[in-house]
This record gives structure tokens, C-alpha cells and sequence, in this order.
């Protein structure tokens, strides 16, 4: 069996196991609804309404991802301005509502980071959540990583095995100095640009301009602004018959990916990496970037010239750039086997799921007999459409139908087109597309 047909089938079972189940979203919807009945109680939060973002919009979380929530103020028609100071006085009063209220545990409140942030965890699911207070350009980000994943299939599956493989070598955690998932999105698709023939355009093609310039005056009329040029100029890159079409696997393509970044210590004083121009750039010629020092540099493409990988200290880089190096040296090794990919693939939680019991097949492959990963069944409130006063998601213009906070009904395969599970299972798969929302949405006349 070659090297890519074996990393092919162990990255298909990792895929098989942290996809979302249906199961899984409802389950974010219960938790939710639950912080709206708690926000609604709140007097100085009258009027707000709780707006998911993160991974859980950009369908690109896994079974055990966290959940991230806006709660919007209200300010009529407009975007409101929210200074640092109100946010946190806001969530102080959210806070003590959500002690009052009980079924959270292990609740932090992040009180003077760059945005206040109110950390907790639902007792009945085990969700990590974080909360913050009119986070819209969050939101927006979250809305384009999704739709970026229009382009290509292959951008979803890759994201999903990068933090993965991050969490496996413990590079994941911008608390301790190392990279946050929004950078990790950022670092695949820099990849994808920069990939011989390439797969996304820089993003200036996309968007260009500034993205969190642009989300100004009325809220909606803003979002749709953004929308439409972000549709038709992605509709345009896609009809575009003339581009070269990069057909790698998977699996070829993520160990590009390693190998791409196996040097990152002996470069990243020098070079940065702007996915808005989809090239790298000398940190001594980029006035934007200067005069601030970073140990890497990572551009927000939709906040310019934010770093997103600003988390990463000099003395976790040396860890970040062996986790790349050891990763492609392992993957390029003729005495590569199965059990050494899943390790360096996988942290131990998912590991474990997919290495036993194993029992071989006739293929040369193995076959697993998985327990899939607990999570509590959530308590879902009667969808009568008469019970919810603010649905979620609130009924917005659209552009698509498939621009919705859904997973796909099959995942893709490497080539782009639609594919079977690994192990051809069709029990308890990931959500069809508008079925999770049903239950949130009031019926119309």
C-alpha cells in the first residue's frame, strides 16, 4: 500500500469521526436558545439578540468544538458602537444572570483582553462557550470562511484535519502561545493560493478592500453589501474557464502543506504571510505590518493589518516549526505505517475512537468497531412556531439557500465531487441542508 493510500484512509476515519451528526447541531441550537432566555432576563441587555459565529457558522467544527456567541445590541436600524468599557460592564450583568439562572459551570470572565470575553460551559451538553458583545465582524468573518468553502471542497476537509493535527502536537491554544483555529483557517488557505496550479485567488479578488471598514450605517444593508460582492465575485472565480484546475488529493495536498511550513523559525522574522494578496511579504517593506514584531505574521485579510497569529510567542515557535517538520519527515518516511500517521494526525480522544478494536479487512486496510464520542442528547424545546418570540436564525435576505450555518448532506471527496463515509455507514450522518434550522423558524402564512 503506498504512502498517500494509507494517509488517505486514516485521514478518512478522522474525518468520519469529528464530522458533525446531526445530533451534534441540535444540540447548539438547545444551548442557544438556552443563553437567549437568560439574555432576555437581563435588563441591560433588553432588546439584544444572541447571534452564533465561529467554527459553528463557517461549518468547520468538530464534535467537540466550541461554541461562539455574539450578543447583539440594539441600536434601531444601525450597527451600534459598543466601547470596551459598556462590554464589560454588559457581560458583568450577563454573568451574574447566568449564576442566578445555574446549569453552567466552570464560567470565566476574560475581563481585559482586546475583546471581552465571557468563558462557560453548558452542564447538560459539556459545550465550551464564549460570549462576547456586538462581535460583528466576527460574525462576518465566519459567514465568508463558509463561503470560501464554495470554491472547493477540499478547504473544509483540510481545515478540519489541520486542527486536528495542531491539537495532536499541541500547537492549538493561543493561550499558551501558539497558534488560535482562525489563523490555522488562515495558514490553509494561504496554502491553497500559493499551491502549483493554485486553488483560491488571493482575497483581494474576492473582497476588494477592508472588510470591518465596510460594516458601517444600516446593519442589513451592510451585510447584503458584503454579501453580493462576495457572491458574484466568487461565482465569477468559479465560472472562470480559463484558470488551471489543481486536482491533488487530500492527502497530497496536506503534506504540501507541512513541508510548506517545515521551516517557519528560520523565515518568520523576515516573511509574512498575506492570504489578502496571496503571497508572501517582506515584514521590512510593509509599512502596514511595521513597527510592531511578532514571532510570525499572519494577516487578517478582512481586518487588515491585524495579525492573527499576534498569539505566538518567540519561545512556542521553535515547538510549531518541529510539529511541521517532524510531520512531513514522518509522512516521507519509507517505514510509514498506519498506527505512526494516526498519532501524528490525531490527538489521543480521536485516536483512540479509530484504533480500536481494529480488525483487519481483505483490502490490506483495517476496519473499525467505533464508540462514537459522547455527547448528551439536548433537551429540545417545542418547536410550535407560536413559542419563540426571536427564532434563530433570524429571517435574513439570501443570496443562496447553501449560505446557511449547515454542513453538506455527503462530504466531498478529494476531488471535489460527492463521496461516502470511509467505512460506508449511513446511521446517525451529518445534517441535510435547512433541517437543523426548521426548528427554529416560525412557519409562514
Amino acid at each position: 500500500m503506498s504512502a498517500y493510500n494509507m494517509l488517505d484512509i486514516v485521514m478518512k476515519d478522522i474525518l468520519q469521526v469529528v464530522t458533525p451528526v446531526q445530533e451534534d447541531w441540535e444540540v447548539r441550537f438547545a444551548i442557544i436558545n438556552d443563553l437567549r432566555r437568560v439574555v432576555e432576563s437581563v435588563a441591560s441587555l433588553r432588546g439584544a439578540t444572541v447571534e452564533p459565529y465561529g467554527s459553528f457558522v463557517s461549518n468547520l467544527f468538530t464534535r467537540w468544538g466550541d461554541l461562539d456567541i455574539s450578543v447583539e445590541l440594539l441600536n434601531g436600524s444601525h450597527i451600534p458602537s459598543t466601547g470596551r468599557k459598556q462590554k464589560q460592564v454588559l457581560l458583568g450583568d450577563l454573568l451574574k444572570a447566568l449564576r442566578k439562572k445555574g446549569g453552567w459551570n466552570s464560567l470565566q470572565f476574560i475581563f481585559n483582553a482586546r475583546i471581552p470575553i465571557l468563558k462557560l460551559k453548558n452542564n447538560r451538553q459539556g459545550i465550551s462557550c464564549d460570549i462576547s458583545i456586538n462581535n460583528l465582524e466576527a460574525q462576518m468573518k465566519s459567514k465568508i470562511l463558509f463561503w470560501i468553502n464554495r470554491i472547493d471542497g477540499r478547504f473544509r476537509d483540510m481545515v478540519l484535519l489541520v486542527k486536528e493535527w495542531a491539537k495532536a502536537h499541541k500547537i492549538n491554544d493561543s493561550k499558551a502561545g501558539t497558534f488560535n483555529s482562525y489563523s490555522l483557517s488562515l495558514l490553509v488557505i494561504f496554502h491553497f493560493q500559493t499551491c502549483v496550479p493554485a486553488i483560491l485567488p488571493p482575497l483581494s479578488v474576492i473582497y476588494p478592500g477592508n472588510m470591518v471598514d465596510d460594516l458601517i450605517g444600516v446593519k442589513v444593508d451592510a451585510e447584503n453589501r458584503i454579501a453580493e460582492t462576495f457572491d458574484a465575485n466568487i461565482n465569477r472565480y468559479i465560472s472562470d474557464k480559463s484558470r488551471a484546475i489543481n486536482r491533488k488529493s487530500v492527502p497530497e495536498l496536506f503534506v504540501e502543506f507541512v513541508r510548506k511550513f517545515a521551516q517557519m523559525s528560520s523565515w518568520a522574522s523576515e516573511l509574512g504571510l498575506s492570504p489578502y494578496n496571496g503571497q508572501w511579504e517582506q515584514i521590512k517593506n510593509n509599512m502596514r505590518w511595521l513597527p510592531k514584531t511578532y514571532a510570525v505574521f499572519v494577516e487578517d485579510p478582512f481586518e487588515q493589518p491585524q495579525n492573527t497569529a499576534r498569539s505566538v510567542n518567540q519561545g512556542k515557535l521553535e515547538k510549531i516549526t518541529n510539529a511541521f517538520l517532524s510531520t512531513y519527515s514522518l509522512l516521507t518516511s519509507k517505514n510509514l505505517n498506519q498506527s505512526s500517521i494516526l498519532t501524528s494526525l490525531a490527538p489521543p480522544e480521536v485516536a483512540m475512537i479509530i484504533a480500536k478494536p481494529v480488525i483487519p479487512d481483505y483490502n490490506g486496510g483495517y476496519y473499525h468497531h467505533r464508540t462514537p464520542p459522547q455527547v448528551q442528547r439536548a433537551l429540545l424545546p417545542n418547536p410550535h412556531p407560536h413559542s419563540y418570540p426571536r427564532p434563530y436564525p433570524r429571517p435574513r435576505p439570501q443570496l443562496h439557500p447553501q449560505e446557511q450555518p449547515q454542513p453538506p448532506p455527503q462530504r466531498r471527496s478529494q476531488n471535489g465531487s460527492r463521496g461516502t463515509s470511509s467505512n460506508g455507514s449511513t446511521s446517525k450522518g451529518p445534517v441535510k441542508a435547512h433541517q437543523g434550522q426548521q426548528i427554529w423558524r416560525q412557519k409562514t402564512q
